[in-house]
């Protein structure tokens, strides 16, 4: 199949607390390109009780990792979808491994598709602590809130629907710590594997967001044919 050439792919990666999320949605309101979490595909599957989503709450409720293949099923779903198909998608949470990306390649490369660049948002480990521990999320729209960066007008109260303010388990200090360790062993080789392809671009993430999605914004325009 010939290759839609108004679709991008697009890749944000980095650990947990680099801002993955913010310049996605930023990113994809300027350039007309669907958002992907992989964090949203989950809760969505989950909400509607898909059968995607039944299995990966199964291996959830067990404490257990969800395989990958429910994971890129997920994916691969929600990119076959019309917008997608059309426009491309930003991937944010997605993937986490190699072996995800080579999956992704092999969905994409199915429908005359492919990645088109890979961010990496290059955040220092004391900075990520910071972020995430400082964190508070509301439980009715999932607005996000930081102590230091972003606070409510209100403790505790969502300045958007008024719902109540959490932090969640795994954004307490020791949790955080732990999370970003194995975060970094986990996705060395996925920098690895762009960085081969010749897809791979680090920013510095530390920076103000305008700051960075204007370096985002200039990797993207330099990757362009």
């Amino acid at each position: 199949m010939a290759r839609n050439e108004t679709a991008k792919h697009i890749i944000l990666i980095g650990a947990p607390g680099a801002g993955k999320g913010t310049q996605a949605t930023v990113l994809s309101e300027q350039l007309d390109v669907p958002h992907v979490s992989s964090g949203d595909l989950f809760r969505d599957n989950l909400k509607r009780e898909t059968s995607l989503g039944l299995q990966a709450k199964s291996y959830m409720e067990k404490g257990e990792l969800v395989p990958d293949d429910v994971t890129i099923a997920m994916v691969r779903d929600r990119l076959m979808q019309p917008d997608c198909d059309r426009k491309g998608a930003i991937l944010d949470g997605f993937p986490r491994t190699a072996e995800q990306a080579k999956s992704l390649d092999d969905v994409l490369q199915k429908d005359g598709k492919k990645i088109d660049v890979v961010v990496f948002i290059q955040v220092p480990e004391d900075v990520l602590v910071e972020r995430l521990t400082g964190r508070w999320i509301c439980r009715n729209c999932q607005a996000v809130y930081h102590t230091q960066f972003n606070p409510p007008r209100q403790a505790q109260v969502c300045d958007v629907c008024g719902g109540e303010l959490y932090q969640r388990p795994d954004d307490q200090p020791a949790t955080v710590v732990h999370r970003l360790e194995v975060c970094f062993i986990q996705t060395a080789p996925l920098f690895n594997y762009y960085n081969k392809q010749g897809l791979l671009h680090n920013i510095e993430g530390e920076r103000d967001i305008e700051s960075v999605h204007r370096s985002i914004l200039t990797v993207l325009n330099g990757a362009r044919p």
